[in-house]
């Protein structure tokens, strides 16, 4: 790798992990033990990464940091080290880390030295390209989420800040975290206290009369409801009501074109509903994959989402074999914003994906 050293001058060829005899006896259950091409043992987290072990070696390999080898082989640097592993980090001639790596889904960095150095480093970087990058980060997860309609002064002030570019500039030096930002605008518009009236069964997007209750309807008796299947809200979206003939009341994105028609020509029959403060069910989503099409793209999206463990209840794709692209839509199953965040994060991190998005 050109442009590129390495963190120890030798290399040893590995062929089966060969340092396992030299592990330490009664190792806890909860670290890893795992080695650097010189032979010495380095103990981590179990779910430690590349990162994490650069960290580990040195504040400023972690820093440097642009690629590892595991037992020999070129990994991604959030994949998940093991005991006995050979751990070999390539770096760069500078610090150059990635933002990325602090957001949580997707996985690049598991303990606290890591974290808190990359911060610091974030913070002694222009405050001007720190309100860059957190604009940058916030606007691509929101558009993946498909999140309209923010309102960011309020959002700033939510979180205890006195500006956008504060917030802005919280994300970009990692002192805020994207997740955090995300958890906080799910509940921003919605009231502070949940609702005294009855409980309404809300459950799949395919069956509304199973396990407990996701939503509360305001002021009203007992009525059968079911999520809307033009907008799909899921735990996290702002929500409103509308009461239907016969099936009770649908449940509808608050940006559902619908819903917008349905307040302006019946607006006596809207009526305010809130997710519950811990949604127990799952909610049908539908994800747009764009992507070059390559060997082995269809398998890995699976493969992810079965690691993941994300049920696919649908899935179709379109190639255009003139541009080599391909279109997947995929409809999914998840139980919150923090699911199909951490989801559409790794999807849009696989080789030769240049979208992932929600559908609405």
């Amino acid at each position: 790798m050109s442009g590129c050293g390495r963190f120890s001058s030798g290399t040893k060829e590995v062929g089966g992990n060969p340092w396992e005899d030299h592990l330490p006896r009664g190792i806890e259950q909860d670290r890893i033990y795992v080695f650097t091409p010189d032979g010495h043992v380095v103990d981590l987290p179990e779910s430690a990464t590349a990162v994490d072990f650069a960290f580990r070696i040195h504040s400023d390999i972690g820093l440097r940091c642009k690629g590892a080898k595991v037992n020999g082989r070129i990994v991604p640097l959030n994949q998940t080290l093991k005991t006995a592993d050979q751990v070999e980090i390539l770096t760069s001639n500078r610090e150059s880390p990635s933002r990325d790596w602090l957001i949580p889904a997707l996985g690049y960095i598991t303990t606290s030295k890591a974290r808190s150095r990359l911060q610091a480093w974030f913070k002694q970087q222009d405050r001007e390209q720190n309100i860059a990058d957190g604009r940058a980060l916030l606007d691509r997860e929101f558009l993946r989420l498909a999140v309209e309609d923010i309102d960011y002064e309020q959002l700033a002030q939510k979180l205890n800040l006195r500006s956008l570019d504060d917030l802005y500039a919280a994300v970009g030096t990692g002192d805020l975290s994207v997740d955090r930002v995300i958890n906080v605008t799910q509940r921003l518009f919605g009231a502070d206290k949940i609702p005294e009236p009855v409980i309404s069964l809300v459950g799949r997007a395919t069956s509304a009369e199973q396990g407990a209750s996701d939503v509360y309807i305001d002021g009203v008796g007992n009525l059968l409801s079911h999520i809307a299947q033009c907008c799909k809200p899921i735990p996290g979206d702002s929500i409103t009501g509308y009461i239907t003939l016969g099936r009770g009341v649908s449940i509808h994105r608050q940006d559902c074109q619908n819903v917008l028609q349905l307040m302006a020509d019946e607006p006596e029959r809207i009526i305010k509903v809130d997710w519950a403060e811990k949604p127990e069910q799952f909610y049908s989503v539908d994800v747009m994959v764009e992507a070059f099409d390559r060997h082995g793209l269809l398998r890995d999206i699976t493969a992810l989402l079965d690691r993941e463990r994300i049920n696919v209840s649908a899935m179709q794709t379109l190639s255009n074999k003139n541009k080599n692209t391909v279109d997947m839509s995929l409809r999914i199953e998840v139980s919150s914003f923090s699911d199909l965040s951490r989801v559409l994060a790794r999807l849009s991190r696989l080789p030769n994906v240049s979208s992932v998005k929600r559908k609405t």
